[in-house]
């Protein structure tokens, strides 16, 4: 049983000229078919919020997949993949084309050799997409510069989102992620590697592309949500494990940045959607999710 909602456009040669064009958008949850084998002719990133599965590379290998991830598509080169038995997963897509997909590629946001990619975290992504999902209804003027701009946000959203893991991870990001869940400040974070405030903030800044502290935060709240929605741990406990003593100050923290309370997200996880297809765009405040007894 699954749930599918996806619209399809075709941008003009003119908005071909911003860099980069929205082909496509789709939300979908659940046990989904299996895709390809198939090559397409365009990119499209593949969100994967929740759930698992597989990917089979060109040379026969199979990848594990196990959200947070993401999948690129890249063109010419054939992808075959699914989500697991049962549940299945929870997923988003944006296919996109243009010329700047060539700096984005050098620049390293887009990874041909790398189709799968962990992620720290999806709700800034995932933000993005609704997004484009929202401008993509009929009759909508600027739906072409709208979805376009987005296009761009989306890879900048996914290189942040992006886990460390690979073997050339900058050695800073990694000691900050293996110290996110302690008490400790920024200033003290840099004292632990030997390094000044304002050192840590430039290499934070040219590994990550934000500040320490939105690095270290979005770690923290990822794990939150993760312990959030597998487990029955009191908010007061989630909020200890990832260092907060405050739970009340962990709390409105979470709200404002995930925009909504931690016992609400978490009775949102357990929400079941119905299988079938659907014309209806999803609202972006309340996704779809895997529940325990969506499967078929």
């Amino acid at each position: 049983m699954y749930h599918t909602w996806m619209r399809y456009f075709t941008p003009g040669p003119v908005h071909h000229r911003l860099g980069l064009v929205c082909l496509g958008v789709g939300l979908q949850h659940g046990a989904l078919p299996t895709v390809g084998p198939r090559t397409l002719d365009h990119h499209v990133a593949v969100v994967i919020s929740a759930g698992g599965g597989w990917y089979r590379t060109r040379d026969g290998r199979v990848l594990r997949v196990t959200a947070p991830a993401l999948l690129w598509l890249i063109p010419g080169i054939p992808h075959h993949y699914g989500a697991a038995p049962g549940n299945g997963w929870d997923e988003s897509f944006v296919d996109f084309t243009g010329s700047a997909v060539a700096a984005y590629t050098e620049l390293g946001y887009i990874e041909p050799e790398r189709p799968v990619v962990p992620l720290t975290d999806t709700t800034g992504p995932r933000g993005i997409i609704a997004r484009i999902a929202r401008a993509a209804r009929c009759g909508n003027p600027l739906l072409e510069v709208e979805t376009s701009a987005a296009v761009h946000e989306l890879l900048v959203a996914l290189r942040r989102a992006r886990a460390g893991t690979g073997p050339d991870t900058d050695p800073v990001l990694q000691a900050l992620a293996r110290d996110a869940f302690l008490p400790l400040s920024v200033a003290q974070h840099a004292a632990r590697h030997g390094m000044t405030p304002a050192a840590l903030r430039t290499a934070v800044r040219q590994g990550a592309g934000c500040s320490p502290k939105d690095y270290l935060l979005g770690i923290r709240l990822g794990r939150a949500k993760e312990l959030l929605a597998a487990t029955e741990l009191p908010v007061a406990a989630v909020a200890r494990r990832v260092g907060y003593d405050d739970p009340a100050y962990f709390s409105r923290l979470f709200a404002r940045r995930v925009g909504t309370a931690p016992v609400r997200f978490r009775e949102r996880q357990g929400r079941t959607v119905p299988g079938g297809f659907s014309d209806h765009v999803p609202d972006p405040d309340h996704p779809p999710v895997i529940g325990p007894c969506s499967s078929a």
